[in-house]
């Protein structure tokens, strides 16, 4: 049910090997956690562990998969999503510091453009009826052998033809091949208008896109830990994201899968990013841009933003209170030693 293992390099010698066995987890648990009391309580307790790791607002990519009860009833996609309303608002009234839940609808992106056509026009009417639960679209999975987006060109503009909000919010270049139509995923997100690109991993080796990500404000969600993991960088300091971070591109810190990768949270990601993708330049500074672009970049509304750079200011303080208080309890253990020397 994991990637973890000692030794990951005879484990997973090429990356063909890792994207299968990480293909091949989320097959092993999903008929666990499409019974729908686990399902409930899975997404309750995962949760309390981002919580834990003091996240105040989660945006989640779901499938919305069937539902299952073992008298045979199989629940639609709308009753998934209300589910994840439900126990959103339930851990919210538990949890008053945080702010709530997003969910991203998301495909498989090997699956052909009739299937797509039909979850896009079941995404439009969730989208309708779960208006502050439903963020938008996407399609996941391997794009090195899925299709890419293009090949969805005409599903993926019936919002747009309907009149309906469907944002979208694409994984796109998440490869590190030159010249393929899967690193062309970039640009196709950006001409059919995305919210936000997945990983982007490839957005250097086309500088248009990037120029128009830039001009229109379009963030990159980075995450570093999937990244090693799925073999696309080893070394975080040649992770293409030190060049954005560099430039001052939009960015925002993502965690991908983390208890695939055996890690928990965001904290895991921030800290790579903080030590490795920053530089030696990293600083009070990076971190607090960083977790403020979480909030600027997310799908919330502007009245629910104005509640969590609240919530988010506030603890924001006291981690540098924090911070300044170990600082000088060290300071004074030094003068102490010196004293006593």
């Amino acid at each position: 049910m994991s990637l973890v293992t000692e030794n990951p390099e005879q484990a997973y010698p090429t990356q063909s090997s890792v994207w299968s066995r990480f293909e091949g987890c989320f097959s092993a648990i999903s008929g666990l956690i499409s019974y729908a009391p686990v399902f409930k309580k899975h997404f309750y307790e995962g949760l309390k562990e981002l919580y834990e790791d003091n996240i105040q607002y989660i945006e989640i990519r779901a499938s919305l998969r069937k539902i299952y009860e073992l008298n045979g009833t199989v629940h639609s996609s709308a009753w998934a999503l209300q589910v994840y309303k439900d126990v959103a608002e339930q851990f919210v009234r538990e949890h008053p510091d945080f702010v709530g839940v997003k969910i991203i609808y998301t495909v498989y992106r090997g699956i052909k453009e009739t299937i797509a056509k039909a979850a896009i026009q079941d995404a439009i009417r969730l989208k309708a009826r779960f208006p502050e639960t439903l963020a938008g679209f996407d399609m996941v999975g391997e794009e090195d052998k899925g299709h890419p987006l293009w090949y969805f060109k005409d599903a993926l503009q019936m919002p747009a033809s309907q009149g309906a909000d469907l944002p979208y919010f694409f994984h796109a270049g998440e490869t590190n091949w030159q010249g393929l139509e899967v690193d062309g995923n970039i640009l196709d997100a950006i001409v059919l208008n995305t919210t936000r690109i997945g990983h982007g991993f490839a957005i250097l080796k086309h500088p248009v896109a990037l120029e128009l990500s830039r001009k229109t404000a379009i963030p990159i969600e980075v995450c570093p830990v999937s990244n090693q993991v799925l073999m696309l960088v080893s070394d975080l300091r040649n992770h293409p994201a030190s060049v954005l971070m560099a430039s001052g591109h939009p960015l925002v810190i993502s965690s991908d899968d983390p208890p695939l990768f055996g890690a928990k949270g965001l904290s895991y990601d921030f800290y790579e990013v903080f030590m490795g993708i920053g530089g030696m330049n990293s600083d009070l500074k990076t971190l607090k841009q960083l977790t403020f672009n979480s909030l600027k970049y997310s799908a919330m509304p502007e009245g629910m933003k104005v509640r969590a750079y609240v919530i988010w200011h506030k603890k924001w303080q006291e981690f540098v209170k924090e911070l300044s208080n170990h600082h000088f309890r060290k300071e004074a253990v030094k003068c102490n030693s010196r004293r006593q020397g």
